[in-house]
């Protein structure tokens, strides 16, 4: 009997160790960056995160979808400082091109990290 009650107190004070680690506060998925959080968001900030830069129009096609939508994303990640973006003329059109700030790929990086930490959470929980 012994021998179970002892395992039975390492099993526990070893999930009580794993749990105190991750902080459950700061694991929470309501701390979340917002901003980075919606899904439109998240995939121009992941497609700037691989892409040197990519114009409106590439983004556009690549997440598929419309003007508006990437016009009021992008503005909004933009405003916050994630997203640096340029524009200019190719002969007589215009050209709007994006690149990730060192910001936005702290907020992401800070983004993945915590849902890294989340899904450990759940699946240790």
């Amino acid at each position: 009997m012994a021998a179970k009650s002892g395992a039975f107190r390492s099993s526990r004070d070893d999930k009580a160790k794993r749990e105190s680690a991750l902080k459950p506060r700061e694991v929470a998925a309501s701390n979340l960056d917002r901003l980075i959080h919606e899904r439109t968001r998240l995939a121009i900030i992941s497609a700037l995160a691989v892409n040197a830069s990519l114009t409106f129009n590439e983004l556009k096609d690549l997440l598929r979808v419309t003007d508006g939508n990437l016009s009021v994303h992008a503005r909004k990640l933009e405003d916050a400082g994630y997203v640096a973006c340029t524009k200019s003329f190719a002969g007589r059109l215009p050209k709007t091109e994006y690149r990730l700030s060192a910001t936005g790929r702290r907020a992401l990086e800070k983004y993945l990290d915590h849902m890294e930490a989340l899904i450990h959470a759940t699946r240790e929980g």
